[in-house]
């Protein structure tokens, strides 16, 4: 770590307030070094500690470690690793699942890094240049520290090729199942590490999808289901549980995960969730429990405005197929819709439905995804509950 880099005096109070990241026109002066770990100093000269360098990504600098002389070594990554698992540990997740988010990026102090685990076995993510450069010593500390038998890294994410990475998914320790059972809670599902969305499953969401399966009752609608993780919380309360996806690979693993609980309480529609609902409500159809749970309609700041009418549109035809005293659980996990925007549009949706509605509780991330308040990017999820008067 013998270069180091030279920042602006706006780079450097990004820093200062909180946000790791510095950007390639707040680099003064590049590290003439491949990607790693350099020293990084303002432009009056003051070393403001020790960052991840990606020549090629737009963010430049990903703040490691406030301590200038830090040698970002193994013993350092061990530290800071056994510190996140600690985070888990503490919380008791391993009482209640076998599979949670261990690393959280920048919400654990180390950017671009995502490890999740599924029982016996991690799925990694390291989505820069910077991080990348620490591969081996990064899983060599996580085996050390878990006692994985497998490692496999999902690098096959587009954020990969703006680092000028390989997009690939690759076996890095041990070997790795192709499907995991999950149990959640008491309930079971299987998680595709190889090829599932994400890691393999939806961890974020399971929480949520423990609340409201608390709260089910009669006919319940689970929308954009994928392989029927709400719907599986749904089934154990409701009556009849109608599972909803585009997807016919994801319907019949939702038959499946039905079938590994025992469960017979579940109908499975492969569809447009858009055109579904908005049939259903023309039919008249009415729902005592929906759970509505679609994917990122906003992937970039100009997909915005596209994506809020997308939201407005399933949100308003959810509440109209409530029943009186009825329970949606709806949610947004698109980054550039905000919190406030979410909520805003939540309200409009209502006023649109022409249905009495109560806000019962504003939900968001589980402990294993901290959002950190000075670090938006952090925090993506969330979801509010919402009850027919």
């Amino acid at each position: 770590m013998s270069d180091s880099a030279t920042v602006s005096q706006r780079g450097a109070q990004r820093w200062e307030r909180g946000h790791p990241w510095i950007f390639k026109s707040d680099v003064k002066k590049r590290p003439t070094v491949p990607a790693g770990a350099v020293r990084v100093r303002d432009d009056r000269g003051r070393w403001l500690g020790v960052a991840l360098w990606s020549p090629s990504s737009e963010i430049s600098l990903r703040l490691l470690d406030q301590e200038p002389d830090a040698v970002v070594d193994g013993r350092w990554w061990m530290d800071r690793l056994s510190r996140a698992v600690e985070r888990r540990t503490g919380a008791g997740l391993d009482a209640v699942t076998n599979a949670y988010r261990v690393v959280h990026a920048e919400g654990d102090g180390l950017p671009a890094m995502i490890c999740d685990r599924y029982d016996r076995w991690l799925v990694v993510q390291l989505l820069s240049a910077g991080v990348e450069s620490f591969r081996d010593v990064i899983v060599e500390s996580l085996v050390k520290l878990t006692g994985a038998e497998g490692v496999l890294a999902r690098h096959d994410v587009p954020v990969r090729s703006r680092e000028s990475l390989p997009r690939e998914t690759v076996l890095l320790h041990g070997d790795v199942p192709r499907e995991v059972v999950v149990n959640e809670h008491g309930v079971r599902y299987a998680a595709a590490p190889w090829s599932g969305q994400k890691t393999g499953a939806f961890l974020d969401q399971r929480e949520n999808r423990v609340l409201l399966g608390n709260l089910a009752r009669g006919r319940a609608l689970d929308c954009f289901s994928y392989h029927g993780s709400f719907a599986l919380h749904l089934a154990l309360r409701a009556d009849q549980v109608i599972a909803v996806d585009s997807s016919a690979e994801a319907i019949e693993r939702a038959k499946a995960n039905f079938t590994l609980n025992g469960f017979t309480n579940g109908e499975f529609v492969e569809a447009n969730a858009f055109d579904y609902l908005r049939d259903r409500d023309r039919a008249g159809d009415r729902f005592d429990t929906i759970a509505l749970d679609p994917p990122a309609f906003a992937k970039t700041r100009d997909s915005l405005e596209a994506a809020l009418r997308g939201y407005h549109e399933i949100n308003l035809r959810a509440m109209r197929l409530l029943a009186a005293g009825g329970v949606l659980y709806t949610a947004s996990c698109s980054y550039h819709l905000t919190r406030s925007l979410f909520l805003e549009m939540i309200e409009r949706a209502a006023e649109d439905s022409g249905r009495r509605l109560v806000l019962r509780q504003v939900l968001g991330q589980p402990v294993d995804h901290p959002e950190i308040l000075a670090i938006p990017e952090t925090g993506y999820l969330k979801g509010a509950i919402l009850q027919a008067d």
